[in-house]
């Protein structure tokens, strides 16, 4: 063993939980495009990375699923065996393995989620294993050296992809396949390794909310509260706010993927403000989201984007239920993140 590996060992173990998508794609073509996902198991993924040969692990394959397809079954599946890992003394860290379809949604629920105990860190790849740019191999290394280097800290949950670690709070999808395909929103990368400072602001510690308010038996439940997302675009109509208002059951919630900073047409205002049930609204624009000037009818995520704005409010009404001042506790939550907030929504 050499002595990287050595102090690697000295840290705890690392649990790699898999759950499928790209980084675990095959293509029986040879064409990076035409591969199909979920195909290779979380035990696989590691062997074939030679920089965790000899680095203490743990594998566990969650769910095989292109994440696409990720929801709520997968993510019961996902907190619970996260939980576990937290809760195991023996492991120093967790790293999950997903597509990069929906991982800015994963990593904002296991950020709001997960009690701030351990590091918990998500990787994925924009190649499947079998291309000649494969970037799994080199993201799950750093996924791994970042969960060994912050074991001990009670931080929340980060993203690492090409070198760099984003907080789950801030990170999304930000080109559709360059193989850099991510970023921050407007924030810096997170460093691999703890500074010589704690202060890291802006890797915030998580929530905890499967830890309060009795809110453990979520994992029982079969579906989170059905919000869908409403966008805003020229020639809108209140059709669609209509018919899915008239459907049985009606949502429970509402999210508006707004134009700019925080507008939508007329016509899904007017329909949205005859709704019961409450609205939150998101931009649409990539960078920049939605500064809430204070109380408002329908309030404002901030710099979340519209998906990761969707399932906030959705795990909010399934934790504390429709009541407004609960709900609006949740919002104040995010956007009162010590740093994030003040360099994501300036005054």
């Amino acid at each position: 063993m050499s002595a990287a590996q050595a102090a690697a060992g000295s840290a705890g173990v690392v649990r790699v939980l898999g759950t499928g998508g790209t980084i675990a794609g095959v293509s029986h073509t040879g064409r990076d495009r035409d591969y199909q996902a979920a195909s290779l198991s979380v035990e696989a993924l590691v062997a074939a990375v030679p920089a965790l040969a000899g680095v203490p692990l743990q594998c566990h394959q969650v769910c095989q699923v292109d994440s696409k397809d990720m929801g709520w079954p997968q993510w019961r599946l996902l907190l619970a065996a996260c939980l576990e890992a937290l809760n195991d003394p023996v492991v120093a860290g967790v790293v999950v393995t997903h597509g990069t379809d929906t991982l800015e949604e994963t990593a904002l629920l296991l950020q709001v989620l997960l009690p701030p105990v351990k590091p918990v860190v998500l990787t994925a790849a924009m190649r499947p294993a079998t291309s000649a740019e494969a970037d799994g191999p080199a993201n799950l290394a750093l996924a791994v050296r970042c969960a060994q280097a912050w074991a001990g800290q009670a931080r929340g949950v980060a993203v690492a992809v090409q070198g760099r670690l984003w907080p789950a709070l801030a990170v999304r999808k930000a080109h559709s396949w360059a193989i850099d395909a991510f970023d921050g929103g407007g924030v810096c990368p997170l460093p691999a390794e703890p500074p010589a400072s704690p202060a890291l602001a802006l890797w915030p510690p998580s929530w905890g909310r499967l830890e309060q308010a009795g809110a453990q038996p979520l994992l029982h439940a079969e579906t989170l509260p059905w919000v869908p997302c409403i966008v805003s675009h020229a020639d809108a109509q209140a059709t669609l706010v209509q018919a899915l208002a008239a459907h049985v059951p009606a949502p429970q919630g509402w999210l508006l993927a707004c134009t700019g900073h925080g507008t939508a047409h007329a016509h899904l205002l007017a329909a949205l403000q005859q709704q019961p049930q409450p609205v939150w609204r998101a931009s649409r624009v990539a960078r920049g989201g939605i500064a809430p000037p204070g109380h408002e009818a329908m309030p404002a995520v901030g710099w979340l984007t519209p998906a990761q704005g969707r399932l906030l409010l959705s795990v909010a009404l399934a934790v504390s239920g429709p009541d407004v001042q609960a709900l609006e506790g949740w919002r104040q939550r995010l956007l009162a993140e010590p740093g994030l907030a003040d360099l994501l929504m300036p005054d």
